[in-house]
């Protein structure tokens, strides 16, 4: 008489996601890791420029799911939007799917739900990764030639120069994130009129010449497009559209100031380093 064989063991599948870049030009810029994790996930959830960067996803995966929907209508504010994607993601996650989402440019870059995602999948026991994708700002040094490393480069979102005291090295290049959304405290607001920008311009005019000329930048996102450039002077900021997604870039309006102090001690160590 056999032995009873004891039950086969019930194997529960972990929870897990991976926020993932799909870059900035619609199937130029995707890494093959960030495929890998798209195709082996269970389910997709999507959160890109257009809807036909959309279309071309699922042609990836059977299970994609737009998290454009949420944004709703009327005056819902977006941080309400970005939290539902959190609990809509992480329900998976706790249902023991592995979970991608897919965020176009860089999902660590001006995206409050990855870094959320992540942080609360983690605090739970679950384990979560960001792989990282080609963003607008890697975009922007290759359209307009810039290399941050000659003259340095500092970053802020445009409000940011509205609400807090801010400091500008005018020596080294001053990129803008979202201002065509400038001033808005709301976040319900998908742009802000010229009243807004002329708030901008009287803060930057305070470091910038108003004839100092500045770029606005959109990188494409299709193969079909070309980079849009636009160069304007400050002055003319406000009566100049500027969308949501654009950038704006200042190049130095001063040249590098010399640390005197810094070099005589660096060239104090040169010589006694040299010393036999």
């Amino acid at each position: 008489m056999s032995a009873l064989l004891p039950p086969p063991a019930i194997s529960e599948q972990r929870g897990c996601i991976a926020c993932v870049g799909l870059g900035m030009t619609l199937g130029s810029h995707l890494s093959p890791l960030a495929r890998s994790h798209i195709e082996q996930s269970d389910v997709v959830f999507a959160a890109l420029s257009d809807a036909i960067v959309e279309l071309w996803l699922e042609q990836m995966h059977p299970d994609v799911r737009s998290l454009q929907p949420y944004y709703g209508k009327g005056d819902k504010s977006r941080a309400i939007t970005y939290r539902e994607w959190v609990e809509v993601m992480m329900a998976e996650v706790r249902a023991g799917k592995k979970v991608c989402a897919v965020f176009y440019g860089h999902p660590g870059i001006f995206a409050w739900s990855p870094h959320e995602v992540i942080k609360l999948a983690r605090a739970e026991g679950f384990q979560a990764h960001m792989e990282p994708g080609i963003s607008a700002e890697d975009c922007l040094y290759a359209d307009l030639g810039i290399d941050p490393g000659r003259y340095g480069c500092q970053h802020y979102e445009a409000s940011q120069l509205l609400f807090y005291e801010t400091p500008i090295n005018t020596g080294a290049c001053l990129v803008l994130w979202q201002v065509g959304l400038v001033g808005d405290r709301s976040m319900k607001r998908f742009a802000t009129g010229p009243e807004y920008r002329q708030v901008l311009v009287d803060v930057l005019s305070q470091d910038y010449p108003l004839d100092h000329e500045l770029i606005i930048y959109r990188g494409a996102t299709l193969p079909i497009e070309q980079p849009r450039i636009r160069r304007v002077l400050l002055r003319d900021l406000p009566a100049t559209d500027v969308g949501a997604d654009e950038t704006m870039v200042l190049p130095p309006a001063s040249p590098l100031r010399v640390n005197a102090s810094a070099r005589r001690r660096l060239a104090a160590l040169d010589r006694a380093l040299m010393m036999p």
